[in-house]
């Protein structure tokens, strides 16, 4: 595996290339089973296999964990390399934004709800990174896991708006054997909140289960969700909601593919999670 840290060094590399399919897992680092999942998976679908690790400042608001983001640069080079990753970019904030910016992308859609409601300007900040990583790797697919579904529709609407000829792939989220989704920040849970946590999934799950049993009204099951989060964690509600999916619109009937979403706040660690349904409450596991 070849670890890279300058962009004019990717590019160069990626000249020698030239035919071979490229599949990217772009990241932050500090990997777990969900990033290798990843990997693993565009191992599978590509010749050469492109992740990067940046810890992409614009998409930190300023009272957010930026500074206190989880990091392992060693351990990462490891499991990169155990799972099928070819080339590692891991370039610094100075190599990325090396100038003040005189170009800003804006997302005007799909970032108004979920966890876009609460961080402005996280979209805008994802939305340039990705941007500029599309550009300097220029992958023929690029894989991200549904755990952050609303992600995964702004940069389905990037890549349609601006016309990347590249491939986007949804994975579905890998969970703990009690549920949890697995993330990053699940190592600031205390030994408490860690068990409250797999209630999310529960909550999750009981929702699926009324719009399997004919439920379609969204805020019969929004209730329902939420009584579950209230009662089994100590956890303060950010919040639940029911979307059209990837369209991220409201709805007052479930008749099309939609997304159940939840956001929870424990001392030291804000959790998300959620499940896409079609119109019968079926598990959506793919977004392609």
């Amino acid at each position: 595996m070849k670890i890279i840290k300058k962009i004019t060094e990717m590019q160069r590399l990626l000249i020698d290339l030239n035919l071979k399919q490229v599949g990217f897992v772009p990241t932050m680092g500090y990997f777990h089973e969900g990033h290798l999942t990843l990997m693993q998976q565009a191992k599978k679908d590509n010749d050469i296999v492109i992740s990067s690790i940046f810890v992409n400042p614009l998409q930190f608001g300023p009272n957010e964990d930026f500074e206190t983001y989880p990091r392992n640069e060693s351990r990462d080079i490891q499991l990169a390399e155990k799972n099928g990753v070819d080339i590692l970019f891991m370039p610094s904030a100075n190599e990325m934004y090396p100038n003040e910016r005189m170009v800003t992308l804006i997302a005007n859609d799909r970032t108004d709800v979920l966890c876009g409601r609460s961080r402005p300007g996280h979209f805008d900040g994802v939305l340039t990174v990705l941007t500029k990583l599309f550009h300097i790797i220029q992958p023929d697919k690029v894989y991200f896991g549904l755990k952050d579904a609303q992600q995964v529709a702004v940069v389905d609407a990037l890549i349609r708006d601006l016309n990347f000829s590249l491939e986007l792939i949804g994975i579905p989220t890998v969970r703990e054997d009690d549920g949890l989704a697995k993330s990053s920040r699940n190592v600031y849970l205390s030994q408490i909140e860690r068990k409250e946590a797999a209630s999310l999934y529960k909550a999750l799950k009981i929702g699926q289960n009324l719009v399997v049993d004919g439920e379609k009204n969204p805020d019969t099951i929004i209730k329902e969700v939420e009584a579950v989060l209230t009662n089994e964690t100590s956890g303060s509600i950010d919040y639940v909601e029911l979307y059209s999916y990837p369209a991220l619109r409201p709805i007052s009937v479930i008749n099309e593919q939609s997304i159940l979403a939840i956001a929870v706040q424990f001392a030291n660690a804000r959790l998300i999670d959620n499940i896409l349904l079609d119109e019968n409450g079926n598990n959506v596991n793919r977004f392609k």
